[in-house]
Formats: C-alpha cells, sequence, structure tokens
C-alpha cells in the first residue's frame, strides 16, 4: 500500500462525522513502519470512541478471517495512555503466540497502573501456560508466567477479576501449588470464584481430581456455575456427566449460556444417542442461532469420534485384532512405523 492511499485511510479516520468504512479494516493488516508511524502521528487527534470503534472492528475481523493480522498496531498500542485502548490492543494479541508476546503480556501484568488491563493480560496468558504444558515454549518463559499469575492472584489487593482471570490462566498449569489454589478458590462463598474454579479444573486435564466436584456442580442453582460446571465436564471428557447434561437440556434449563455449554460438552463427550439426540433438538427449534450451534456441535461431535476410530485403528490394536494390515516383506521392512496415534 502506497502512502498517499494510506492518507486517504488516515483522512477518512479523521473525519468522525461519517462511520468509518468496514471495507478498510483489511488494510491496516500487516501494516508497514511507515504507515505504523503515520498512523501513530495523528492517533491523540483521534476520539477515544473512534479508536475503540477502530480496534473493535480489527478485532471482529481478526476473530472471522486467520489470514488478517494486527500484531504491530496491538504492540505499539498496549502501550496507549488509556486503558480501554491497552484492554482492546491485548485483545487483538490472542491471536498471536510469539515469546515477544509472552514477555509483553507478563510486564503488564506485574506494572501496568490499571487492574482491568492487567486482569485482560492475565487472561491472554493462559494460553502461554498450555504451550509451557506441552513444550512448546521455553520453561523458563513458563515458570516466569507461572509465577507472576500466582501472584496476582493470591494478592488480596487486588480487583476480584484480575484475580480470577488469574486463576482461570492458571488451570492449565501442572504446578502443585495451583491445585491448592483452585481448592481454596471453589470452598469461597462467591458464585464467580466457583466458577472461575470450575473453568481452571476444566484446563487441568485432571479428571481424576476434579470430576466429583464438576459433576455434582451441574446441578448448582446458580446459571453461571452451571455453565462452568457443563464446560468443564466437556473438557474433561467426563462420561458419567453425559445423562445429567442430556437431563439438563431435556428438563427445560432456561439459561442460554448453561444451554450451549451443555451441548458443546456432549460433542466433546458423545456416546450413545448424542447424535441422535442432537438431530432431534434441530428438528424441535426455530431458532436460527441454536440450529447453527447445533450444526456446529454435530460437526465437533464428528470431529471427536473420528479422532477416537483414529485411536482405535493403530497398529497396536489392528495387531490384536489379527494383524488386519499386513506389510509386505523385504522393501516394506526397510520403511519406518507409523506412530501410535
Amino acid at each position: 500500500m502506497t502512502q498517499s492511499s494510506f492518507q486517504t485511510i488516515i483522512n477518512t479516520l479523521l473525519d468522525e462525522s461519517k462511520d468509518f468504512p468496514k471495507k478498510y479494516f483489511s488494510l491496516f493488516s500487516d501494516i508497514d513502519t511507515a504507515s505504523l508511524q503515520a498512523l501513530m502521528e495523528i492517533w491523540s487527534r483521534i476520539s477515544l470512541n473512534r479508536k475503540l470503534a477502530l480496534l473493535n472492528g480489527l478485532l471482529t475481523l481478526a476473530e472471522g478471517d486467520t489470514i488478517t493480522s494486527f500484531d504491530d498496531i496491538a504492540h505499539t498500542l498496549i502501550n496507549d495512555p488509556e486503558p480501554e485502548v491497552r484492554i482492546q490492543a491485548i485483545q487483538l494479541l490472542q491471536f498471536v503466540e510469539d515469546l515477544r508476546t509472552a514477555r509483553a503480556l507478563i510486564k503488564i501484568l506485574l506494572n501496568d497502573p490499571d487492574q482491568l488491563v492487567r486482569a485482560e493480560a492475565a487472561r491472554e496468558l493462559g494460553k502461554f501456560i498450555l504451550y509451557g504444558e506441552l513444550d512448546k515454549i521455553p520453561g523458563d518463559i513458563t515458570n516466569l508466567i507461572t509465577d507472576a499469575l500466582l501472584k496476582a492472584a493470591n494478592d488480596d489487593h487486588n480487583k476480584a477479576d484480575l484475580r480470577r482471570h488469574s486463576l482461570a490462566s492458571l488451570g492449565y498449569s501442572g504446578r502443585p501449588e495451583v491445585e491448592t489454589l483452585i481448592e481454596s478458590s471453589f470452598r469461597r462463598e462467591d458464585p464467580q470464584w466457583k466458577a472461575s474454579a470450575l473453568l481452571a479444573m476444566g484446563r487441568s486435564s485432571n479428571p481424576e481430581r476434579w470430576a466429583d466436584i464438576v459433576i455434582s456442580m451441574l446441578l448448582d442453582e446458580e446459571p453461571e456455575i452451571r455453565e462452568e460446571a457443563a464446560r468443564a465436564a466437556g473438557e474433561l471428557n467426563l462420561q458419567d456427566a453425559r445423562q445429567i447434561l442430556i437431563n439438563m437440556l431435556t428438563e427445560e434449563e432456561e439459561d442460554d449460556d448453561v444451554i450451549h455449554a451443555a451441548i458443546w460438552a456432549l460433542s466433546i463427550i458423545g456416546g450413545e444417542d448424542v447424535r441422535t439426540y442432537f438431530e432431534s433438538l434441530a428438528a424441535n427449534t426455530d431458532d436460527e442461532e441454536m440450529l447453527d450451534f447445533i450444526d456446529e456441535a454435530l460437526e465437533n461431535l464428528t470431529f471427536n469420534e473420528e479422532l477416537e476410530s483414529l485411536d482405535l485403528l493403530s497398529f497396536d490394536s489392528l495387531d490384536e485384532l489379527g494383524g488386519l494390515i499386513e506389510l509386505e516383506e523385504d522393501d516394506e521392512e526397510s520403511k519406518p512405523k507409523k506412530k501410535k496415534k
């Protein structure tokens, strides 16, 4: 993009008498250094509402188009004077997985003067904890993130949102002190704390430890708790939760968020009659959004069933069934065998 064409975009951005055209949002993707500098030179002349509308448009586009990249704009604006701008810049970084972003979010979590901004950083750091558990990022970075989140979660001077988001992100961690933190948070009377603890349980990949608690909370009187319990039941693949989740839907659960969480959990857990139940649910609703969601759940159910089938068709399983796959002798013997999936 030429500087003259980007100047047209800047002029349009400055003209607040008209809505900023959606067609321009994609032109901020992979922005070049000169254009970013030109944008920052006039940034202070743009009203806060206009800035937030622009960033919201970029975020909406990024959520629907994985090709777009607003990394450079986001990294620049995480230092903006306005907390609301910093929050949206952090949200734009949810699609970025590099260590530069991890370090920037750690710095924000530890040092930003606004606790809501720090809470957003805590939320986004969760994925890096997961990457650390999967050995996709260095252990020293994972430890830095975990330590920073533990500090934020345990500091009584911090606002509840910051502490709860830190707890939820820590759910991915295998550190023993995290389990203690989840337990103590769940024992609080506040439903929001219980919900955050359930979210962390679902992320823990530890069904043996949390299954009983999660299943018992599926029948809680608080919708927020039922929702997170349903989500956790799916993430932990709790087979014993299947019938309770189905009952939640057939007994006319009124909260839409709980309904969506229960449907999605069933699409992960799968099992007998789940597909039939989804098809029946679709046949008995005229709600277009619900129909779309059920279609997505059916696709997810199919995906998970296929994964299970691949596991059953691993070489070890086939050998146990009598060697349904026979390798050619001689030439074939020299080829590496497939790894068990």
